[in-house]
């Protein structure tokens, strides 16, 4: 049998904050000596969608093997930090569904501070570039909180303000949840 797993999506707007709050709590995990894999949707649409075209048949598609790819690794024994947009509740609420062990850890932000940080973002692990600033001049369609619907979370599990909270702050807001909600964490952590 596995050891038991969990997974931790960070959603919220592109510029929210998700990729650096998840850098943090995975180091701080792998502090505790809890290895976790971070799963990033940047990178799997790379993989999956080598040209994407942020239609709603291929979010759909990409947000299921997502999840599913979650799901496989959760099973056999791996953590896994997600981080992805997730602009539509249905995508979470599959998850949700799959995963054992989940948590949702909804990162509120204003739009015009997303739009702000994603301007000054240089390091994109892989997300497109200036999205805000494409969508604005219309040279970028479906942008999550422009063009498309950003479905805000009815009962996340964590809400961090990436706002009012700086990423550390962030971080140990996540790993506190984690610890609290995750007894085999709380054993290995004691």
């Amino acid at each position: 049998m596995n050891k038991p797993a969990f997974a931790v999506w960070l959603t919220g707007l592109p510029g929210a904050g998700k990729s650096v709050i998840s850098e943090e709590l995975r180091k701080r995990l792998e502090e505790k000596h809890i290895n976790v894999y971070l799963l990033r949707m940047d990178n799997m649409r790379n993989y999956v969608t080598p040209e994407p075209k942020y239609t709603d048949d291929e979010r759909q598609l990409i947000y299921n093997a997502f999840s599913f790819t979650t799901k496989l690794l959760v099973e056999n024994g791996v953590n896994v930090i997600m981080d992805a947009t997730g602009n539509l509740r249905k995508y979470r609420k599959l998850a949700k569904k799959i995963i054992p062990n989940y948590l949702e850890i909804f990162i509120k932000c204003p739009l015009k501070l997303a739009i702000k940080r994603e301007v000054k973002r240089k390091d994109t692990k892989e997300a497109p570039e200036e999205i805000y600033e494409k969508a604005l001049q219309d040279e970028a369609e479906n942008v999550p909180g422009l063009q498309a619907e950003y479905e805000q979370p009815k009962h996340p599990d964590v809400i961090v303000q990436s706002d009012k909270l700086d990423i550390q702050e962030s971080a140990a807001k996540i790993f506190e949840e984690v610890q609290n909600r995750f007894e085999f964490i709380r054993k290995k952590i004691s």
